[in-house]
């Protein structure tokens, strides 16, 4: 028998949005896993091959943005929807650089997240209705200045330092020397002229690298 049900991947790290999530997608697609955080989602995207993932921006470990480039370097024909709570043309424009995929944000209705995985399915992007046509007129130009300033290591090490990490809990995550770690973080505040912890987590916020709620927590 067969069936046009798509198998989704979900990544989400809060428990009850993930199983509200869960529900509505399996009204009409099938929901194969849920991960917590953007290296689980690269491994298990890996094992399970999925048609599509639905994605929050902002999960710990590694942001969605970053952990999507990776899932596409191994699966390229994955299709992915991203879910975000900031409507922020600089983050939409980054993730339209992926080529068609879906950007929803979270407190848009239910039946969004469904259309936009539908278009995504069948070949085409989908762009919230919540950020205007101008702004997406904008967004070309801005995609080249967002996050084309930090390198890939730049960006995974400020998003673990700026989620509260050490500098000896990130150099064992990234299998790095502390030293290594200590030199990329001196580099980017000299960079950017951070002056503390505060201005770091600001950074990395500024740059969808941590969500909102995380970086209430870290300051």
């Amino acid at each position: 028998m067969t069936t046009n049900r798509a198998r989704i991947l979900l990544a989400e790290d809060h428990a009850v949005v993930a199983e509200g999530l869960k529900l509505l997608i399996e009204q009409s697609h099938d929901v194969i896993g849920i991960v917590t955080n953007g290296r689980a989602l690269v491994s298990e995207a890996s094992k399970t091959q999925p048609d599509l993932i639905v994605l929050d921006i902002g999960m710990p470990l590694l942001n969605g943005l970053d952990a999507a480039r990776r899932v596409r370097e191994v699966l390229p024909k994955v299709k992915i929807v991203f879910l975000t709570m900031q409507e922020n043309p600089n983050l939409a424009a980054a993730a339209m650089q992926l080529g068609s995929v879906g950007f929803v944000v979270k407190h848009s209705a239910g039946s969004e997240l469904l259309k936009a995985i539908d278009q995504v399915l069948s070949g085409k992007s989908y762009l919230t209705p919540k950020l205007k046509p101008d702004d997406w007129v904008v967004m070309k130009r801005r995609q080249a200045q967002f996050g084309k300033e930090l390198t890939d290591r730049q960006r995974e090490i400020l998003q673990l330092l700026a989620e509260g990490r050490s500098i000896k809990e990130v150099a064992w995550l990234l299998n790095l020397s502390a030293k290594t770690i200590e030199f990329h973080k001196y580099h980017i505040m000299e960079m950017f002229e951070l002056k503390n912890t505060t201005d770091l987590v600001l950074f990395a916020l500024n740059r969808g690298l941590i969500p909102p709620d995380f970086a209430h927590q870290q300051r």
